[in-house]
């Protein structure tokens, strides 16, 4: 039996490039397609140990192919595609158009449009995919209404997806980093962690504040200007979406409202049954033990199966019409599960190349002699590595386990800041990283250019990271988060008036 191949940069800070260049030139170049390609590329290069042929096999066999044979990527893949014929048929049925007339005849501002957005992320807490995508297609025509950007309401709606997950105790994440705590009692440290998640609770704090006082800065600002001054909602760019087709004249809010009620009943049941909810296991832990991608993909297609039929008996689309549907909605979601398939196969790159390994080990040398400074230390250590690999949850496994070793029976405070501060890094690397799910997730839901929603996040979300560091070098010394997020939601009201102070005197 052959020994089992490790490439010669295993493990080493060459582990981390392939993602550094697929970021650096998506920034660059504003083309996400190519770049990310790129990142593959450089790392198949490495792990093959510059081989042609290895490079060729390693791209396809242990990059694309691989994550496509993967049943949770395929079960994520199909939701997607369901999704996208689903929020055609609204579309089609009338159904979105009449939400955005009768949203925009009791939402009467700007403010009111955001902040109605920023509710419904927050009230679908179950899952970040299923979050992007519902909120995206239901408030897209209130949001068009009040010329709210379309990169402002990927903001947005990136803003309530993972942040607000990762506090959410019933929720497929929350599943995840209970899965991550040897010898712990998971979901009891994932409850006690919630205050401490500075990153989630000052996110939500920061967009409440930004709509309320109405300051925009940095690349969304020119956004938010364009869209109010000339109705183009792309930054000056021509959509790069395809143009809704002809709607039925009958459609009401009934037929928008109706299916994704349906729908968001129907992905919770999925989630259950995946758990064993109907076979005697309890709601917690059925939702902790739930195969969120098949519980997705069950409930979006009973979803559809409801709204065919409840289209059907209303009579708003014809037996064709609704038909056609199916290859609209497909073509919809190609830009959103192409970036998807190149992400998940940059990411297969960065395994193979032992990237969880270099910083698992960077982390340990790093963390004795500054238990105080710990938690801010795995928040920046969680950032950059999520950052680069663009997976929260792949952050979730290397980190947490560390931080139990380290600190189980030792420090039990700092353990449970420790782990707030590792989940709050790795969301915040996850809002910030243009190769991670949710963020593609959330410019497909906002059908807003990738780059731009990336471009335009990147300076917000900076800037609640900045704060969350230093409030969690305070919570390593006071490890109380009732001194701490109030000293955190103050320090985001003061630089964000400071920054509106700032802009105004430049104009």
């Amino acid at each position: 039996m052959s020994a089992e191949y490790i490439p010669a940069m295993y493990a080493t800070f060459w582990s981390l490039i392939p993602p550094i260049v697929a970021i650096g030139l998506a920034l660059i170049t504003k083309e996400v397609y190519s770049s990310l390609f790129i990142g593959i590329a450089v790392g198949a290069v490495f792990y093959s140990g510059f081989s042609f042929e290895g490079t060729i096999n390693h791209i396809f066999q242990g990059g694309i192919i691989s994550v496509l044979s993967d049943p949770y990527n395929v079960g994520i893949l199909v939701f997607l595609v369901l999704l996208g014929v689903l929020v055609c048929l609204m579309n089609k049925a009338g159904g979105s158009a009449a939400f955005g007339q009768w949203a925009a005849d009791h939402i009467k501002t700007r403010a009111g449009a955001q902040l109605a957005t920023m509710v419904l992320g927050i009230l679908i807490f179950v899952d970040d995919y299923f979050n992007c995508l519902t909120v995206g297609s239901v408030m897209r025509p209130l949001t068009d209404k009040h010329k709210v950007s379309r990169a402002k309401l990927a903001y947005l709606i990136d803003s309530t997806a993972a942040p607000v997950c990762i506090i959410a105790p019933i929720s497929s994440w929350a599943a995840a980093v209970t899965g991550f705590v040897p010898g712990e009692d998971g979901f009891t440290l994932f409850i006690n962690a919630i205050p401490y998640n500075f990153y989630a609770l000052l996110t939500i704090a920061f967009m409440i504040l930004l709509i309320g006082m109405k300051v925009d800065y940095g690349p969304m600002a020119a956004f938010e200007k364009t869209a109010q001054e000339t109705g183009n909602l792309f930054g000056g760019k021509e959509s790069v979406f395809p143009q809704e087709e002809s709607r039925s004249s009958k459609g009401k809010v009934i037929d928008l409202v109706a299916p994704v009620v349906v729908l968001i009943i129907c992905c919770i049941i999925g989630m259950l049954y995946t758990g064993d909810f109907f076979s005697g296991v309890g709601f917690v832990e059925a939702f902790s033990g739930s195969d969120a991608s098949v519980g997705l993909a069950y409930g979006s297609f009973f979803g559809l199966l409801f709204t065919l039929v409840f289209y059907f008996l209303r009579r708003v689309l014809s037996f064709k019409d609704m038909m056609d549907c199916f290859p609209e909605g497909f073509k919809a979601m190609v830009p959103a599960i192409l970036i998807l398939t190149f992400a998940w196969s940059l990411k297969a790159m960065t395994d193979s190349l032992g990237a969880g390994e270099f910083v698992s080990e960077l982390v340990k040398s790093s963390a004795s002699g500054m238990m105080n400074f710990l938690p801010a230390i795995v928040f920046v250590v969680a950032c950059l590595l999520a950052f680069a690999s663009g997976t929260s949850w792949g952050t979730f496994g290397i980190l947490i386990p560390i931080v139990v070793d380290a600190l189980s029976g030792v420090d039990h405070t700092l353990m449970i800041i420790a782990i707030s501060a590792c989940m709050a890094g790795a969301v915040c690397g996850d809002h910030c990283s243009p190769i991670s799910d949710t963020t593609i997730m959330a410019s497909a839901g906002a059908q807003s250019e990738h780059v731009s929603h990336v471009s335009t996040q990147l300076p917000y979300a900076i800037t609640v990271a900045v704060i969350s560091f230093v409030v969690y070098i305070l919570a390593g010394f006071v490890r109380s988060w009732i001194i701490c997020l109030p000293v955190g939601i103050v320090l985001t009201g003061v630089v964000l008036l400071v920054i509106k102070k700032r802009t105004a005197a430049q104009q």
